[in-house]
């Protein structure tokens, strides 16, 4: 393991340490206290962040390991899955083997809701927790690195070029496939960065990173033989509402008015708690089949598999109906919701109702590519 020190998660025998030292970081305590309590915090900022530093030492007296840290977790995702969600469903576990590792390939939506939801779902049928690749541009201060890397995620570093972003990227090759080895599950997403226009492309350069490590090209079938060897699971997660829609829809508006899309220091904390704590509707998290090649494959056809699973797999909700209907009206007659979703035509049109209240909310100049991105789904599923 020591050629991933500075990526690794933690280990049992740190984990006591980092806590501490959390506990003991004041800017810690400040941001637990301003997203758990913000009108108490706005007023009272020191007074609130210190009971909240000494209910968190209390809190976490116990833990020691790693599994001591995601029990806590899971009661926290419990009640973020009540608060924030109508309905949790799986598909496809059950044509996997809780005995061998896989590396899932998933869709990206949500920056921390997607892993999570995964793990979540992996746990509560008896398989092994994931490892999470997570991008170094999201963990600006060292707090947010310490959280993540106690959760079982390692770091993916980002920005880095040349030489050295090949070699960075080599060693987060080999780290998988040492992670697959050892017998642990990861997650990686199929891109860099959400998709915020609603469409769910692999970019073959994650293939290829795969393969960075196992690379020979005296080796017949080298890239089949090293994806073969990651037990490839492509997942479709679906939100029935997302609750960064419409910050989603800001970026894609300034991308194309602008040309570019400046984030603050604050961007990537909002959305992770907006994602956190928004309203998402139904949920359904779709596994597909592990993938096995036979004869030599390019990183683009690997990547073109995993798309074909995703989309296969999307699991589609009302809202992405809505606005395809809104976007083709012609085409609405076509489809019977009440049928597809084996709802009463009067729970379809209170959806409905809810979802148009949604979209008045929103700028008028945001509208279309929110109504895009909820859209995209059900195109990319008819092609």
């Amino acid at each position: 393991m020591q050629d991933f020190e500075d990526i690794r998660p933690y280990l049992d025998h740190e984990v006591r340490h980092v806590v501490d030292s959390l506990l003991a970081d004041p800017e810690f305590s400040a941001a637990i206290a301003r997203y758990r309590y913000p009108r108490s915090y706005n007023w009272l900022p020191g007074l609130v962040s210190k009971l909240v530093q000494k209910y968190l030492t209390k809190e976490t007296a116990h833990i020691h390991t790693i599994h001591d840290v995601q029990i806590i977790i899971e009661k926290y995702l419990d009640n973020l899955i009540e608060k924030t969600t109508t309905s949790l469903t799986h598909t496809g576990l059950k044509k996997l083997d809780s005995g061998t590792p896989y590396l899932f390939i998933s869709n990206h939506r949500d920056i921390t809701m997607d892993p999570a939801l995964v793990n979540y779902m992996l746990y509560h049928q008896g398989f092994g927790t994931l490892q999470i690749a997570i991008g170094d541009n999201l963990l600006k201060r060292p707090f947010l690195s310490d959280l993540m890397r106690l959760n079982k995620s390692f770091i993916v570093k980002r920005g880095l070029q040349g030489r050295e972003k090949l070699q960075e990227s080599k060693r987060l090759s080999a780290y998988i496939h040492h992670c697959i080895d050892q017998g642990e599950n990861v997650w990686l997403a199929q891109r860099e960065g959400r998709a915020k226009n609603g469409l769910d492309k692999t970019e073959s350069a994650i293939i290829k990173m795969l393969h960075l490590s196992k690379r020979d090209k005296s080796e017949k079938n080298a890239l089949t033989n090293s994806i073969n060897a990651l037990h490839i699971v492509p997942v479709a997660i679906s939100y029935g509402l997302d609750p960064c829609d419409e910050y989603k829809a800001e970026e894609l508006f300034a991308l194309d008015v602008e040309g570019k899309f400046e984030k603050n220091e604050n961007s990537d904390i909002q959305s992770i708690l907006a994602g956190m704590i928004g309203d998402k509707g139904d949920i359904h998290v779709a596994f597909g089949e592990p993938l096995y090649f036979e004869n030599e494959v390019t990183e683009e056809e690997v990547a073109s598999v995993i798309d074909a699973e995703i989309i296969k797999n999307y699991h589609l909700h009302p809202s992405n109906y809505f606005a395809f209907f809104e976007l083709k009206p012609d085409l609405e007659l076509n489809i019977d919701l009440a049928k597809v979703f084996n709802k009463t035509e009067a729970e379809i049109e209170q959806l409905k109702v809810d979802f148009d209240t949604r979209l008045t909310k929103i700028p008028a100049n945001l509208r279309p590519y929110l109504l895009a991105m909820y859209a995209n789904p059900v195109i990319s599923k008819s092609v």
